[in-house]
């Protein structure tokens, strides 16, 4: 009888800790800037009080902040999750500075123009590190179907194996990011929607718009131009997971 109380009771304190585990905050800073593109301004000024609001409801820590300067070691070290939401780190202190903590265990969640890099030599780390170069783009920004590429990921859970993601410019990458073996392709844009754009089309061809590279803990995804982004309750199931499983959890 002793024996098998013990053992509940051990049972219950492994519970307790790893939902404990679970639930433990953890501390996200996005970055952003207020002078770019101002279609990327406004998914930026969108995108940061849904993820206010995401954090009171799950339980983390957030803050944004347009200080670029802050991607240094004592301010990273205070972050388990960084965001760019509308740019990407000019000097080389900030670059060093970011790749060192994607190195050292860091998290990272980087949208659309996040991507853009269309000369390897800019900086060949983060070329690697994104698996991918722009190639082209689609124009004007419209709405396109995605299909999931696996649907039992965690990232993808609740979402359906495809859906009509909002108005949105959309990349095309050269090398495709799928022929890099260290690249999960996660959404891809169906190929029913070719060609997309008037201005700027894209006709065809295998063109992914949401990854991982599974030597860091990091996601790219092309959504992130102008204000309809966040209007889909089914995209922002995967805002939602995409962030939680950078923190080290799943809803």
């Amino acid at each position: 009888m002793i024996r098998r109380f013990c053992l509940l009771c051990l049972a219950g304190w492994i519970g307790l800790a790893a939902a404990s585990g679970q639930d433990r905050p953890f501390h996200v800073l996005a970055f952003y800037s207020a002078n770019v593109e101002q279609d990327h301004v406004d998914f930026a000024m969108q995108a940061i009080p849904f993820f206010q609001a995401m954090a009171g409801r799950d339980r983390f820590d957030f803050k944004a902040t347009s200080n670029w300067n802050d991607l240094n070691p004592s301010t990273l070290k205070q972050y388990q999750v960084v965001l760019w939401l509308d740019d990407a780190p000019s000097t080389p202190a900030q670059r060093i500075a970011f790749q060192n903590y994607m190195e050292h265990g860091g998290a990272w969640l980087g949208f659309h123009i996040a991507g853009w890099m269309d000369n390897r030599q800019v900086w060949p780390w983060f070329a690697d590190f994104l698996g991918a170069m722009f190639y082209g783009n689609s124009w004007p920004p419209l709405p396109a179907t995605l299909t999931i590429d696996d649907p039992t990921n965690p990232i993808m859970k609740g979402l359906p194996q495809s859906y009509l993601s909002p108005a949105n410019e959309w990349y095309s990458w050269k090398p495709d990011p799928r022929s890099n073996p260290d690249i999960k392709v996660l959404m891809t844009l169906a190929p029913s929607n070719y060609p997309i754009g008037f201005k700027d089309t894209l006709a065809g061809g295998d063109i992914p718009v949401t990854w991982t590279n599974t030597k860091y803990k990091m996601i790219y995804t092309n959504m992130g131009h102008g204000n309809k982004i966040l209007t889909s309750p089914i995209q922002n199931v995967f805002f939602e997971n995409a962030l939680l499983w950078l923190g080290g959890r799943s809803k």
